[in-house]
């Protein structure tokens, strides 16, 4: 619950910023100057390409959270015995352990949006935030695709 409340204080810090950056878009844009016109500009366009990136995070973390809590409702979510720190994320030893175990289901049926989602879970707990996207992204697709088909 605290992840939903940073969101919505960055997204009225946002909307803040935004709103002020415009301002001083729009004097900028009025000021008939060469160089104020094209600072303008750029207050215009830099905050536009700001919130496009931060929509897209936004609407990954939605459809993230979809995605595992149908998984957990199917009762599919990784049952495997491992060690946690007081944080509660895994000790990378043991999520170092249980990797191989996932990447073989995902080598075995490789349209299985389930068996993307439990890789995706498994990279996270060894470490590799990047290949975890990827991998939660590819299950997000699938998902999607299998919605459509049903």
């Amino acid at each position: 619950m605290s992840a939903r409340i940073g969101v919505a204080v960055m997204a009225v810090v946002l909307a803040l910023y935004i709103g002020l950056v415009g301002q001083r878009a729009w004097l900028l844009l009025t000021a008939r100057e060469p160089i104020a016109v094209a600072m303008g500009v750029a207050l215009v366009v830099l905050p536009a390409i700001a919130t496009w990136a931060i929509g897209r995070e936004l609407w990954f973390g939605v459809r993230a959270e979809q995605v595992a809590r149908r998984l957990e409702a199917e009762g599919g979510l990784p049952t495997d015995d491992v060690a946690v720190r007081p944080s509660g994320r895994v000790l990378r030893e043991d999520g170092d352990a249980v990797f191989p175990v996932y990447q073989a289901e995902v080598e075995a049926s490789p349209e299985s949006w389930q068996a993307w989602f439990r890789l995706a879970l498994a990279y996270d707990a060894a470490g590799d935030r990047r290949r975890a996207r990827a991998a939660v992204r590819k299950s997000i697709s699938l998902e999607g695709a299998s919605r459509r088909t049903r």
